[in-house]
């Protein structure tokens, strides 16, 4: 099997329009120092902001080089969490599921809970 080689202006097919997928990346600069608590306790509220039911509770790890990680499984997919204190206080939120979601409540829920100076987000 020949794989197709990617270039930035390739187009993009959708090979299971069928299929509900959604995706929301949202990043920002937090006002306070994120922890192992902190992501667990987003990850959760995430779900009722979402509507999505939880599978398992949210995971955890730090690493030494990377910052924290964080990821909820969620019956219809699930969002992962990163953050980082070096070389700038910042988090990136990576959704994916396989209902709908409003991602202007996600945004605006991330805004408040991180209290963030500033926040970007990317649908997709």
């Amino acid at each position: 099997m020949t794989l197709p080689v990617l270039h930035a202006d390739a187009t993009y097919r959708d090979l299971a329009p069928m299929i509900h997928r959604q995706r929301l990346v949202v990043e920002g600069y937090p006002t306070y120092v994120i922890t192992a608590e902190h992501i667990k306790d987003y990850l959760s509220k995430l779900s009722v902001v979402t509507d999505m039911i939880t599978l398992i509770e949210p995971v955890t790890h730090c690493s030494d080089l990377y910052g924290w990680a964080g990821w909820i499984h969620w019956e219809t997919s699930g969002a992962h969490f990163y953050s980082w204190e070096r070389p700038v206080s910042f988090f990136s939120v990576d959704i994916y599921t396989c209902k709908a979601f409003n991602p202007e409540k996600v945004v605006a829920f991330t805004a408040e809970y991180f209290r963030t100076t500033e926040i970007v987000a990317k649908g997709f």
